[in-house]
């Protein structure tokens, strides 16, 4: 028989510090999948797309503007189009509305996104805290 002893040492800061870390990395490897999924779902051409469909672009502004943004203090990511670059035709798109004196059908282009990335978001942090 052999005996043995063994001695652990929690130390819970580093534990904290270890996890806030994982989850800001995974935070941005999401951020990015999804603004991939995103910006893969519009097409350019010249005609609008159907009611329901992710939107089409002429010159691929809408899909260059779609940014993520990563807020490390309250470990948030925002991920959408930059209002700078498009306005408020995003939100238009995204959900109807009238931008420009003009009515838009609601065409999602963020929300199918999320869903079709839905299932693979927790195997971005799994095994991250080591």
């Amino acid at each position: 028989m052999i005996a043995m002893r063994a001695k652990t040492k929690f130390d819970k800061q580093k534990l904290l510090a270890k996890t806030k870390q994982a989850n800001f990395k995974n935070l941005g490897h999401a951020g990015a999948a999804l603004r991939l999924t995103a910006r893969r779902s519009i097409r350019t051409r010249q005609k609008p797309s159907p009611p329901g469909a992710p939107p089409h672009t002429r010159r691929g502004q809408l899909r260059r503007a779609i940014a993520y943004s990563l807020d490390k203090q309250r470990q948030v990511v925002v991920i959408g189009p930059e209002r700078d670059a498009v306005g408020t035709s995003g939100c238009a798109h995204e959900f109807g509305g009238s931008y420009r004196r003009e009515r838009y059908p609601k065409r999602p282009y963020m929300g199918p996104a999320l869903e079709k990335l839905q299932d693979r978001l927790p195997d971005f942090w799994a095994s991250s805290v080591r």
